[in-house]
């Protein structure tokens, strides 16, 4: 791959693959005034606070994560990803923008079937309500 902040999408990596072991790599490549796009919730999430308890969170919900196609421009990229929730299976896209200092400025998620849909956005809410406990 050659796409210019390959450096701060390796952190990303290493960060999901974890299950979301490791968040101060993620914070590190995360803006301050970041946007998180849910697949769930309708309007835009603000701030790396909140954006960083969402990718934590699906991070943790996420099972047998796995890439499996790369599209990308100078700042954009855009990631298919297949893994479980439970015994659902989800095919889902990244959609991540960075800003030219490198920091993840917008990022969105997409997910298919609706039933993936459904079972993501439940386990979420479980998990960001343990989370907050």
């Amino acid at each position: 791959m050659n796409f210019l902040y390959e450096a701060q999408l390796e952190k990303w990596h290493k960060f999901i693959i974890s299950e979301g072991e490791g968040v101060e790599l993620l914070a590190e490549i995360i803006h301050q005034e970041a946007i998180f796009r849910s697949p769930i919730v309708w309007t835009p999430q603000l701030g790396k606070a909140i954006t960083l308890k969402y990718l934590v969170a699906a991070a943790q919900v996420l099972k047998n994560f796995k890439y499996t196609r790369t599209l990308y421009n100078e700042t954009t990229v855009c990631l298919e990803f297949n893994a479980n929730v439970g015994e659902i299976s989800i095919v889902g896209i990244d959609l991540i923008e960075f800003n030219e200092a490198g920091l993840i400025k917008d990022f969105e998620v997409m997910v298919r079937p609706a039933k993936a849909l459904q079972a993501l956005g439940d386990a979420m809410r479980v998990q960001l309500a343990s989370s907050a406990a």
